[in-house]
């Protein structure tokens, strides 16, 4: 029998709670962890106003925070930094979960930043994937709430981990790093059967590559994020499968799994074909189906939807894992929670 092994220390996973559905709750421990960050903690020469807001949060982080004790704050950085705390911890507790704060954002599109939304993804994912034993779905998993820089070269379609990958190289043999940091002499390496062990103590470095071509485990285990990143989220049960060839698809129903990917597909759709080069810039092609076709939007039921992957013209990868949720032809889809 295998052993739970943790990872992703980073997401703060520990910080919160679960409830009898196994879905995430916010905690007064997991606020904290956001009044630690140094756009909150007050600096030395911080006004005494915000010095009590601060203070009087980490008693109470739920404490009610009025609008003139924000514009009290002398700091218009500062201000602008606690009016975006407070609105995001008022969000999260408007819901019972992270998962229905999440929903609800990807349905009604907010202000908040993108770092505060790939925070919320890195977490449910991290409770979605809480047993997973294989380290190539977890690799595919960073993709979800890091941007990748995506390469064609040597036979391989790599993505590494973008912040990282001034120090790629598919070769090298990297050390394992303690979850304190990262030399700067560090090199990403290729994962692959013979490191995989490797990945849960350095799961916080983001310092591995994934390899992601058709029939590799790599395109595999992302398909096997997206089906249970649908199945938690929307609680209704999908088939996807890998595609080769661009013709191989009548895009009757698309979802572009990044900006994109979304501009390609319109390109499809209008037009029915696209240029060489973009065709180069599609690195992911998948087809669709709902296990209950009852599930979809009757105009549209029994037919597939084709789910598209694309990096931007400089080779990066930013993936949006709210486009498939807000974007398949779900029958009723107001009514998930």
């Amino acid at each position: 029998m295998s052993t739970r092994r943790d990872f992703w220390l980073s997401s703060g996973h520990h910080l919160l709670d679960r409830n009898d559905a196994g879905r995430l709750l916010v905690t007064d421990e997991f606020l904290k962890a956001y009044l630690a960050r140094p756009e909150l903690v007050p600096p030395t020469e911080a006004c005494d106003a915000e010095r009590r807001l601060h203070d009087a949060l980490l008693r109470n982080p739920q404490a009610v925070v009025s609008k003139s004790q924000i514009m009290d704050i002398a700091d218009t950085d500062a201000r602008e930094n606690w009016d975006m705390m407070v609105a995001w911890r008022d969000n999260l507790f408007r819901h019972e979960t992270l998962e229905a704060a999440y929903l609800d954002i990807v349905r009604h599109p907010t202000r908040f930043p993108r770092i505060f939304i790939d925070q919320l993804v890195h977490l449910i994912l991290r409770n979605i994937l809480d047993a997973c034993d294989d380290a190539f779905v977890l690799r595919a998993a960073e993709m979800f709430f890091r941007p990748q820089k995506v390469r064609l070269e040597d036979g391989l379609l790599t993505a590494s981990d973008d912040e990282m990958t001034p120090r790629f190289n598919p070769h090298a043999v990297s050390p394992l790093y303690s979850l304190l940091g990262m030399p700067t002499e560090s090199t990403i390496e290729m994962l692959d059967a013979g490191n995989a062990e490797t990945y849960w103590a350095r799961s916080d470095q983001f310092d591995l590559a994934v390899d992601l071509r058709a029939g590799q485990p790599g395109a595999a285990a992302l398909v096997a994020v997206l089906t249970r990143w649908v199945s938690h989220l929307l609680a209704i049960d999908i088939l996807i499968e890998p595609l080769s060839e661009l013709r191989e698809a009548s895009l009757s129903w698309y979802v572009g799994l990044d900006a994109d990917a979304t501009r390609i597909g319109d390109m499809l759709w209008h037009s029915g074909d696209i240029d060489d080069a973009t065709r180069a810039r599609l690195i992911g092609l998948y087809r669709l189906t709902f296990v209950h076709p009852t599930d979809m939007i009757e105009t549209v039921r029994g037919e597939p939807v084709y789910v598209l992957m694309a990096a931007s013209e400089e080779g990066i990868l930013r993936m949006k894992p709210q486009n498939i949720i807000s974007g398949l032809p779900i029958r009723g889809a107001e009514l998930v929670n």
